[in-house]
């Protein structure tokens, strides 16, 4: 029995999800295909892209075998760091389906907060969300229905360095893999974007740089848009133009008013969030600069 099948029948099997990203150069999957053959992986899933403008290469694959885990994810590590220093790879290997640990910040409005939660709790996303964090108390009754902490941190000019202080403190508490800012509105300092470099991602809708401000929807209707969107991306120091990982656009016409317009748009936000945090904690999305790459 191979060990694709053992996973079909339900036999203990260890799955391993790869990705790296490094030169371009002669060799790259033929030397990390055979050092999985070595530890006889059965390749379940296996995506590349060679980006000949930057002459940089990207892979991510998924592994699978019926080795015992812990050993065999061990072993394999150190037979990959060779290949990874002679390529000079950034790489990470980790059990496929593992749970990210995520933390949500929110405002006032609720629909992507509400979307990640339900997606959460049915398994449609491959996360656990530890808490959440606000600076209003608008959503403390929702998430605790969850069965999640919530955290109030108030936010002013004034306070704003010690709330994001508690806001680190939260991430080092839960031991958090990534955070999303479910519309949080309020914009985070240099230093903690760089500390958390491709660990944060946002959601905005994509009117922007042409509708700021308060209402978008309602200066969009004014203008007669044709299309509403969305735009999900990593947090960077330049406001809302961070690497963008997807995207969601619906087609509108004259017929929509100003709150088809804001409906339209929350379905657009949600989807093109739940799509960028499941592609990230998938381990599908490679940061490449100030674009990213998408494994899907």
């Amino acid at each position: 029995m191979t060990d694709v099948q053992r996973a079909r029948t339900g036999a203990e099997t260890t799955e391993l999800v790869l990705t790296l990203d490094c030169p371009e150069d002669v060799g790259i999957v033929h030397a990390v295909t055979g050092v999985l053959l070595e530890h006889g992986c059965t390749i379940a899933e296996l995506k590349q892209f060679d980006d000949r403008r930057q002459e940089r290469f990207f892979m991510r694959v998924h592994v699978v075998s019926s080795r015992g885990e812990a050993l065999y994810e061990q072993a394999l590590r150190a037979d990959l760091e060779p290949v990874a220093q002679r390529f000079h790879m950034n790489w990470e290997l980790r059990p496929h389906g593992q749970k990210r640990r995520v933390l949500v910040m929110v405002s006032k409005y609720g629909h992507c907060l509400n979307d990640l939660l339900f997606r959460a709790r049915v398994g449609e996303l491959p996360i656990e969300i530890v808490a959440v964090v606000s600076n209003h108390l608008d959503h403390q009754g929702l998430v605790e229905w969850h069965g999640i902490d919530f955290h109030h941190v108030p936010v002013t000019k004034e306070n704003k360095p010690e709330a994001e202080t508690r806001l680190l403190d939260l991430v080092d508490q839960y031991t958090v893999d990534l955070v999303v800012l479910a519309r949080y509105m309020q914009v985070l300092s240099e230093s903690l974007v760089e500390r958390m470099r491709g660990r944060v991602i946002n959601i905005h809708h994509s009117f922007l740089p042409s509708f700021k401000g308060a209402k978008p929807y309602h200066q969009a209707y004014e203008r007669g848009v044709k299309t509403v969107g969305a735009t999900a991306h990593y947090v960077s120091d330049e406001l809302d133009e961070g690497p963008i990982i997807a995207q969601q656009v619906v087609e509108a016409d004259h017929t929509y008013g100003p709150e088809d317009l804001v409906a339209a748009g929350r379905d657009s936000e949600c989807k093109a969030l739940s799509n960028a945090v499941r592609w990230h904690c998938e381990g599908r999305v490679i940061l490449s600069g100030h674009r990213t790459v998408v494994l899907r």
